[in-house]
């Protein structure tokens, strides 16, 4: 049970405060009694501290008291209108929370449960801190890695050459390739290849993911224009005018049928928008059939997978590992933001994967869904014995019937 403190003189607050289901709150008007209330006699012992607001010079001297006498405190301000200054003073004290004045028993409970069932991620102590989800590389798959890239580079270095003589002599621009990734940890990296696409290919991506995404469900594109028109019709001040003079009891009509979401310029069911949502992070992933941005020297170097090759200058940095899930970019890496998805990112980066081997195996016909869950699967089991074999069956899969 984590106990609650109040500290000031509000008759009408300390009159809620007692009304507290299952709390006895402890009162006071003396920041150094509230500090002496706040010392924990057991291990883990935490406190909630309501603080009245009052003179803002005598507020900094008692919140930064009590914050350097009590780090299992958790210090929520009781106060009105704030200026953007005052909630940066207030703050910057160690203020973590704030509160209205009138605030009901009900909202003051409400507070105390919120809190409370966060008491692990919350407060100060040493134990949570470790309980951060932060993926760590083995240092078996690290000394691998280092190895096995060292010796790559040596070998394959006449391959490096002649790659970057062709791709110069067929289109002008750099060699390699240069994008923002997201792996390991949703850390961001510069991700290299070799270029095999022209210069532009970036800037025709938008429109050829429409027509040619390969992970792309349809649903979207089988709209008619009409009806998207009409789902995101633009607000005029008219129209804007007319449903602020609706009032309250026609908006609560039209919530009983459909909650509508409006926004500055926009008007949406929101059963439209999260069907929205939902295709956006069903279509994270993006890959172009017969990608016309390719040159010809592209399509040769792809097929044998010579463009991934710079790649092995990010395992040796220390980027990405040889066995892992494949590196996103930024704009398919922000939909995999929800708790389904967090866990690939919970594992290594790597040049090859489960994945890649297994979408060999199906042809290249994969969906994005599949492709996530082995992502995460490997994240769950990846051993020594799991990336030999995977690095095998990658080797072995060299000469590619199909662009996957």
């Amino acid at each position: 049970m984590i106990g609650v403190v109040y500290l000031g003189n509000n008759p009408k607050t300390q009159e809620r405060l007692k009304y507290i289901p299952g709390q006895l709150v402890r009162t006071t008007n003396a920041y150094k009694d509230a500090a002496q209330i706040c010392t924990p006699h057991v291990a883990n012992e935490h406190f909630i501290l309501f603080f009245e607001r009052s003179v803002r010079t005598e507020d900094i001297t008692a919140i930064t008291y009590l914050r350097k006498k009590c780090h299992n405190v958790y210090i929520i301000l009781i106060t009105d209108n704030m200026s953007d200054e005052e909630r940066d003073v207030y703050m910057k004290c160690g203020i973590n929370d704030t509160i209205v004045s009138g605030a009901s028993v009900t909202e003051l409970n409400k507070k105390i449960q919120f809190i409370s069932d966060r008491e692990n991620i919350l407060f100060d102590d040493e134990a949570p801190k470790h309980k951060i989800l932060k993926f760590q590389i083995p240092v078996w798959k690290r000394l691998f890695d280092i190895f096995f890239s060292v010796l790559a580079i040596i070998v394959l270095s006449p391959i490096f050459i002649i790659t970057a003589i062709a791709i110069r002599l067929e289109s002008p621009g750099p060699v390699l390739f240069k994008s923002k990734r997201v792996g390991t940890n949703y850390t961001i990296f510069d991700f290299l290849k070799f270029r095999s696409m022209y210069i532009d290919a970036e800037e025709r991506l938008k429109e050829l993911s429409k027509t040619h995404n390969q992970y792309a469900n349809g649903s979207t594109e089988s709209k008619p224009q009409e009806e998207l028109k009409t789902m995101t019709a633009p607000l005029g001040e008219q129209a804007e005018q007319d449903m602020i003079d609706m009032g309250m009891e026609s908006m609560m009509m039209i919530s009983d049928e459909e909650v509508m979401l409006v926004g500055d310029d926009f008007v949406m069911a929101e059963s439209d928008f999260n069907k929205q949502k939902q295709e956006d992070i069903d279509n994270a992933f993006v890959k172009i059939e017969d990608d016309p941005r390719v040159t010809k020297v592209g399509r040769f170097i792809r097929k044998y997978s010579i463009d991934e090759l710079p790649q092995l200058f990010n395992i040796l940095k220390g980027d990405m590992s040889v066995v892992g899930n494949r590196p996103l970019p930024l704009y398919e890496a922000e939909k995999l933001t929800a708790d389904s998805s967090i866990d690939r990112f919970m594992a290594p980066a790597g040049l090859t994967g489960l994945w890649q081997v297994e979408e060999r195996g199906k042809g290249g016909n994969m969906s994005a869904e599949e492709r996530k869950q082995l992502d995460i699967t490997y994240g769950q089991t990846y051993s020594f014995a799991l990336d030999m074999k995977i690095i095998f069956r990658t080797l072995t899969a060299f000469v590619q019937k199909e662009n996957v």
